[in-house]
């Protein structure tokens, strides 16, 4: 009697979703997802108790973010820590720690320094542009007329 090395088929089900979906669609405001995607989402998070818990705090933490809520930090940061089953959230938060004051501020304020980071960027940029072509003085004059 020779033995078959065949399997018996096995269904084929929809292929899960790739990471960068999964990814986007837990940092996507939940009104603007598509329908298919909410859909995708809710299936992922009913599959992984883990995934949704994540989801829960990255929602928390975005709308601290976006409505200037960073009074709530402290409480996010401890139930953060306490969730044992995801330790990559509970290093973020250790770190939110180390510098809490300075990270309430930043949640709490309207002001930002995009602007000044945008103009660092623009210097960079021109300065690795003009690198061993010529001196400080034609560098400054450029950082001068560029706009």
């Amino acid at each position: 009697m020779s033995r078959t090395l065949r399997r018996e088929p096995q269904p084929v089900g929809p292929r899960p979703p790739s990471p960068r979906a999964a990814t986007r669609w837990l940092l996507t405001h939940p009104d603007a997802l598509v329908g298919s995607d909410r859909i995708q989402l809710k299936a992922v998070l009913a599959y992984c108790s883990e995934l949704d818990v994540l989801a829960k705090h990255v929602r928390a933490f975005a709308h601290m973010v976006s409505d200037l809520h960073g009074d709530q930090l402290p409480a996010w940061i401890e139930s953060a820590r306490a969730t044992t089953d995801l330790p990559s959230l509970s290093r973020f938060a250790h770190y939110l720690e180390r510098d809490l004051e300075a990270v309430v501020a930043g949640l709490s304020r309207p002001w930002n320094s995009g602007v000044v980071e945008g103009h660092v960027n623009r210097m960079k940029m021109l300065k690795r542009q003009m690198l061993d072509r010529a001196g400080f003085e034609l560098l400054r004059k450029r950082v001068l007329l560029a706009k």
